[in-house]
């Protein structure tokens, strides 16, 4: 059965490439000379080489296409890159990744790393929250697939995205600005300037503000009428606490919308190159974030409700601050050495509120018919920094190679609340809890080298190893919940709130859990891989390569261990045509082995952590085809493809998000300690990963006399469909299979200050499309992309 839907589904693959093959051959054949596509080059082995020449599965995309394509953040990247995917979860409102069908949706705080490792001018983000970060002013975006471990080094377990930032240009006065506005109340700017100061100095500042009114609009509070309030309340036979009318202002009814958008940067850049052969680019970068979580809403409506809606009794609130200094020094010591220094360092501080409940269900009295659960960063202080110090040769030898030494810490802190209360925040309680970790360090230390040996002009091996060692500790770690018998000073039961100590005498709250710990480990990651290039327009390339991730700590300073994985490789690069068509394809299989699965739990005792278990592995292969076709002059098309098949190993898992089955049993029935709820997930698919996904973009320039251009442009994306978790729980836990398209049409005018305008529409379709799940309330909900929007930009260069 599964051999023929496999075969079903490859269709569109083969129908796709021969409809784009021989459109490719006619229109070739009636243009007799149509621009090749431009050249591409990369940094994924660490310096600058062709696109089609390196490799390795990578997707550039560079800075005109990322503004052809609307990119705001990474998740707006996915749909140009195969076997990518990036979605929005839970009450951190960030973005995780995940990438041929591996990913840790849990990726989201202190506690646990991406496997997708994210970089900023080959400088390391640990944090997924910097994943929210616009994208502005920038030169180009790689993601690499597969393990990155020699080069790329930390959490790049089964790949890396490196965004280029703009860099200032010698000698050279230049800018560019732009606005835009659209539904939702949407405005926009962004812009740069180049300003040399001296023949050997020049300045870069880049600023932006993206806007818009959020998605999710407030349902009315109840308003049951108080016979049936004092009915509902006798029946449940309450005796904590003497019946109430349910406060109608509980509800938020105005103010900023959940899903909404309001982010600023500016980034202050600077090159320094007082000799030929040194070369010093540093910038200052500040990000600011005033938007609102996303929210989680009802999969099937109630009846008479919006879809965009939500019954809401925590009013949204994000504020994030990140400050970023980053600099690389690059010196040529001779012909044959370069020497270079990377530096960074980040400081992120935040706080947020959450509807965790959505408004799942309607009360019925102030303490039943729901559940009302607020999630709460009363703070979050990220600090990082790395240095890495790179030695390589410089030309082309007989033996190409880089040798280097990296470090990097962090320092974080983090107080989480989290209040549940049956019926509404006036009811009874049901937990609550304060998580709070003042100190919590990671230290990583890696020494790498890797070398290609070119045997003949043709064939090509390389070889690198990379050694790591990574010390964690977590100092004065607690977890506090809530005591009924402690008699705190208020009398009642009140949710806990930011200037509540939980630590106070009498407070109602006592420590269950402490989390001290230390844990040190280390690993040797390597690869191995052969290139041949056949002619100048097809090289093939073979490899295995391995990828880690530490392990560390989890609440109650227990240690979890770390995982690897290991990619074996068959790729090909091809262009035809004297350059107008790319075609390259990458075939793998991965085996992934200790995955570490995180989620918060309930334990035994009814008290609540974070938990992190290591499965036994996972199965990984698939199949990434992209193609790009210069059709005629004025007609180009793209289309990227990707078959993926995942199965996970031996897992019992457990999460608050999901109702699972209790007391806690394997599959065979046999009792599982340590957790109030579980389910044996041995065998499911991973989430996060559709067996076939393709993109095609479509673009067509007229053009006039005057020199202007009108371009219209069309994308579509398909996916089939996919689990949002590893519980595979049925429908409200899938995303189904779907087709999203983005329209837009360019108008570029020509003359000494070029200027454009772009009208676009984005998801066309108005598709309801999940990034996660969850049914721990009763009702399936979800978090969503967008719904349809449209807009427009104008922009100008001088």
């Amino acid at each position: 059965m599964k051999q023929t839907r496999f075969r079903r589904k490859a269709l569109p693959i083969q129908a796709a490439i021969m409809v784009l093959f021989a459109g490719a051959g006619a229109a070739l054949a009636d243009d007799a000379a149509p621009t090749a596509i431009q050249e591409v080059t990369v940094t994924a082995t660490k310096r600058s080489t062709s696109l089609q020449q390196t490799p390795v599965a990578v997707t550039a995309v560079n800075a005109q296409a990322l503004e052809n394509n609307h990119v705001m953040t990474i998740e707006d990247v996915v749909h140009l890159v195969p076997s990518f995917q990036a979605t929005s979860e839970g009450d951190h409102g960030v973005i995780t990744m995940t990438m041929r069908g591996i990913g840790n949706d849990s990726a989201k705080t202190e506690y646990a790393d991406p496997e997708v490792a994210l970089f900023v001018d080959g400088i390391y983000a640990p944090r997924a929250e910097g994943a929210a970060t616009l994208l502005f002013d920038m030169d180009s975006v790689e993601v690499l697939r597969g393990p990155q471990g020699t080069l790329w080094g930390r959490n790049s377990t089964v790949g890396a995205v490196n965004m280029q930032t703009a860099k200032p240009v010698l000698n050279q006065s230049f800018g560019m600005a732009q606005g835009g506005a659209g539904d939702y109340n949407r405005y926009g700017a962004r812009g740069a300037f180049n300003l040399p100061v001296t023949n050997t100095l020049a300045l870069r500042f880049a600023f932006v503000h993206e806007q818009h009114d959020g998605y999710v609009g407030y349902q009315e509070a109840p308003h049951p009428s108080v016979a049936d309030q004092q009915a509902a309340y006798n029946a449940a036979g309450i005796t904590s606490k003497p019946f109430e009318p349910l406060n109608p202002d509980l509800f938020v009814q105005g103010g900023p919308r959940y899903n909404s958008q309001d982010q600023s940067a500016v980034r202050l850049s600077a090159l320094w190159k007082p000799l030929d052969r040194f070369t010093w680019n540093i910038s200052y970068e500040y990000f600011i974030d005033r938007g609102t979580p996303g929210m989680n809403l009802l999969q099937t409506p109630r009846p008479g409700q919006d879809f965009w809606s939500a019954l809401i009794d925590t009013a949204p609130y994000l504020h994030r601050n990140v400050s970023t200094l980053r600099s690389r020094i690059d010196y040529g010591i001779n012909d044959y050495l370069n020497l270079s220094y990377i530096a960074g360092y980040s400081r992120f501080t935040g706080s947020s509120d959450f509807d965790q409940d959505g408004g799942a269900t309607v009360p019925t009295s102030f303490t039943t018919g729901a559940t009302f659960q607020e999630d709460r960063t009363n703070y979050s202080r990220y600090l990082n920094y790395s240095h890495e110090l790179e030695l390589q040769s410089a030309g082309k030898h007989e033996v190409d190679w880089i040798l280097g030494l990296y470090y990097a810490a962090e320092d974080n802190s983090i107080r989480f609340d989290i209040p549940i209360f049956n019926g509404t925040k006036q009811g009874t309680v049901n937990w609550q809890g304060s998580f709070i970790q003042p100190k919590e360090t990671v230290a990583s230390k890696a020494a790498f080298g890797q070398a290609t040996w070119n045997l003949t002009q043709a064939l090509h091996l390389t070889g690198g190893v990379r050694y790591t060692e990574d010390d964690r500790k977590n100092e004065g770690g607690t977890n506090n919940g809530w005591n009924p018998t402690a008699n705190p000073p208020s009398g009642g039961d009140v949710p806990i709130d930011p200037g509540s100590d939980p630590f106070a005498q009498g407070s109602g709250f006592t420590t269950y859990q402490h989390n001290d710990g230390h844990f040190t480990g280390n690993k040797v990651t390597w690869l191995g891989r052969a290139s041949y290039d056949f002619s100048h327009d097809f090289m093939a390339y073979t490899s295995i390569a391995t990828g880690y991730k530490s392990g560390g700590l989890q609440d109650g300073g227990v240690h979890y261990g770390p995982e690897t994985l290991t990619n074996y490789e068959l790729g090909t690069k091809n262009t035809f045509f004297n350059g107008r068509v790319r075609f390259n394809n990458a075939l793998y299989y991965e085996n992934f082995k200790d995955f570490q699965f995180s989620a918060p739990v309930t334990n035994p005792d009814g008290t609540h952590s974070l938990a992190t278990s290591n499965a036994q592995g996972a199965r990984v292969y698939g199949l990434e085809s992209e193609l790009a076709v210069k059709l005629t002059r004025d007609d180009r098309a793209q289309l990227t493809m990707a078959y993926t098949h995942t199965r996970l190993g031996h897992l019992i898992a457990g999460s608050n998000d999901y109702t699972l089955p209790s007391p806690c049993v394997d599959r065979n029935g046999n009792p599982v300690s340590g957790i109030s709820n579980c389910l044996d997930v041995t065998d499911h698919d991973l989430p996060h990963a559709p067996t076939f996904a393709a993109q095609l973009l479509y673009e067509h320039s007229f053009r006039f006399d005057n020199g202007a251009v009108l371009a219209p442009r069309v994308s579509t994306h398909f996916e089939t469909g996919s689990w949002l978790s590893v519980f595979n729980l049925g429908d409200g836990d899938r995303q189904k299979s779907y087709t999203r398209t983005d329209l837009a049409l360019r108008y570029s005018a020509a003359g000494p200050k070029p200027w454009w305008i772009d009208l676009f529409v984005q998801n066309v379709e108005d598709g309801k499309i999940k990034t996660n799940a969850q049914n721990a309330f009763g009702p399936w909900q979800a978090q969503y992309l967008p719904p349809r929007t449209f807009g427009v930009n104008l922009g100008v260069d001088f």
